[in-house]
């Protein structure tokens, strides 16, 4: 069987499901190919008009390849940003009501089609399905969050002397771009063309070019619940193609999820145009477990801030400082509970633990684990090579989740982003050295804290130097909070509010109702 990547297993899973769901999803696994265009632009998909070397575009679950992409070149970058200010004239002004509107039809349709994309998302990433679902399901939340904030938008009036008065408009930036990852392909497109949208502004989106199937699916949605065609275009590349958006002239701003080196040169790169950037970069995060914590939660909280989405996600907690008096009870349960944790076919729903991206990022994780050891590192579970017994899957990219012990501050393990599922565990003994240790890194995305003292709590996320800090939980993304972090992690902020803030921008009005005041 086949299905095209435009509706990715769309016709495929209907007849599929009727032999049952759980037959359903693992004949998906290695029987996708990729035929239509994944490039989108004035409301349709097409080839690129121009670019350079074809990508291949990895089934991590199976090692196939699903298709080879063309990387867009200068032309049509240029065309999808001119098809985007074209659909920006008419959507900026639009009422908020109207936008509104629109975008909860998006939503709906998202809703409507969760499991058709979620199967899409993990045929292309890798994750369990029952990830990629509720990934899809904070992609339409996020869609509905905007939308209500799009007709409440609203500047001031105020009050000066004589019958004077000032007000400010909060008005669009205009054609905006969004550079995503791999980890979160149709989310972190939500994520950032649902502010975006609700401002006013039009997108021109380029996925990450080992997942590029399922943000075309986003644009076809748009189109479908009634944008203008051209409001949210997708272009297809790598590195050069990102240079061209980011230089190009007509760009407003520039949203980038992905490692601190790109990030770097996407901000000199808008420098050069006085562009406005958003960066959401990479993390090493402190997992911090005092002795009064629930044990049992704490195990949770511990595995979900490592192995989530085969532990390639920028604000995982990898360095987990235990106190000492309950480290062995700690260790000893975290690995019984990681050892149990399913690895497969990710389209399975019992898969817990899918496929890593492709195979060079998983020699790099394992080239961590072997350093690691090299520098005095206990491998307590995990860490090798995983071959599923299904014979079709012996060529996908699994590991064992990993927990290292006998971890020191110095070690490049507990310095260095690995993006994989690999755990450090630490010992320390008061709060005040740990909040040190927790906080001597380049990075600040995130932090968390596991303790039944309250005020504890409190005391020490205001003292980690982290954007995103989680209380008793973590990977927690409801889309009503700021999502962003300190330091080498980036700056600017996604979801909640505070992205209003980065996809508009403020004019001030001041209205003279007497006789102009003259010093001539």
């Amino acid at each position: 069987e086949k299905a095209s990547a435009g509706e990715a297993a769309l016709p495929l899973l209907p007849r599929l499901r009727a032999l049952g769901p759980g037959l359903a999803m693992s004949s998906a696994t290695g029987t996708v190919t990729v035929q239509q265009p994944l490039n989108y632009r004035a409301g349709a998909r097409v080839q690129p008009t121009d670019g350079g070397q074809l990508e291949e575009v990895f089934e991590p679950a199976t090692g196939r390849v699903l298709c080879k992409v063309p990387c867009s070149g200068e032309k049509e970058v240029d065309l999808a940003v001119q098809s985007a200010k074209a659909a920006f004239k008419i959507w900026s002004q639009m009422s908020g009501m109207e936008r509104c509107r629109v975008m909860l039809e998006a939503a709906r349709i998202i809703r409507e089609q969760r499991d058709e994309i979620a199967t899409m998302e993990t045929i292309n990433n890798g994750k369990s399905i029952f990830e990629a679902r509720v990934d899809i399901d904070i992609s339409w939340q996020c869609l509905e969050y905007y939308a209500g904030l799009a007709g409440s938008l609203a500047g001031e009036h105020i009050q000066l002397p004589g019958g004077s008065f000032g007000y400010t408009r909060r008005e669009p930036l205009g054609v905006c771009v969004g550079i995503g990852a791999w980890n979160y392909p149709f989310q972190i497109a939500c994520w950032k063309s649902g502010p975006a949208l609700a401002c006013g502004n039009a997108m021109v989106f380029k996925p990450s070019p080992f997942t590029p199937i399922s943000v075309v699916r986003l644009a076809e949605i748009f189109t479908e619940a009634g944008v203008p065609k051209g409001l949210f275009n997708v272009v297809q590349g790598g590195a050069a193609t990102g240079q061209l958006l980011c230089q190009h002239p007509d760009v407003a701003k520039i949203s980038f999820t992905g490692s601190v080196p790109t990030g770097m040169k996407i901000m000199e790169m808008a420098a050069k145009g006085i562009k406005p950037v958003t960066l959401e970069l990479g993390g090493k995060s402190p997992l911090i477990i005092f002795s009064d914590a629930d044990l049992e939660n704490a195990v949770k909280g511990a595995l979900m801030a490592n192995f989530l989405t085969q532990g390639e996600v920028c604000c995982n907690g990898t360095r987990v400082f235990v106190e000492r008096k309950i480290l062995d009870t700690f260790t000893k349960e975290v690995v019984k509970r990681t050892q149990k944790i399913k690895i497969g076919d990710p389209l399975l729903e019992d898969t817990r633990m899918g496929a890593l991206i492709n195979r060079p990022h998983l020699n790099r994780v394992q080239g961590f684990i072997k350093q690691a050891k090299e520098q005095g590192a206990e491998v307590l579970c995990g860490g090798d090579l995983y071959v599923p017994d299904d014979p079709k899957l012996k060529n996908g990219y699994y590991m064992r989740p990993c927990v290292l012990g006998n971890c020191k501050d110095d070690m490049t393990c507990v310095k260095e982003e690995i993006f994989g599922p690999v755990m450090a565990i630490l010992p320390f003994d008061t709060e005040e050295e740990v909040l040190e240790r927790a906080n001597a890194t380049k990075f600040g995305l995130a932090g968390g804290v596991f303790t039944r003292d309250i005020q504890k709590a409190h005391r020490v996320v205001a003292a980690l130097k982290a954007g995103m800090c989680f209380i008793n939980n973590y990977n927690v993304s409801p889309v009503e909070l700021p999502f962003g972090g300190y330091k080498f992690s980036g700056f600017g902020r996604e979801n909640g509010r505070a992205a209003i803030e980065y996809y508009s921008q403020l004019k001030t009005v001041c209205v003279e109702m007497g006789d102009v005041e003259s010093v001539f």
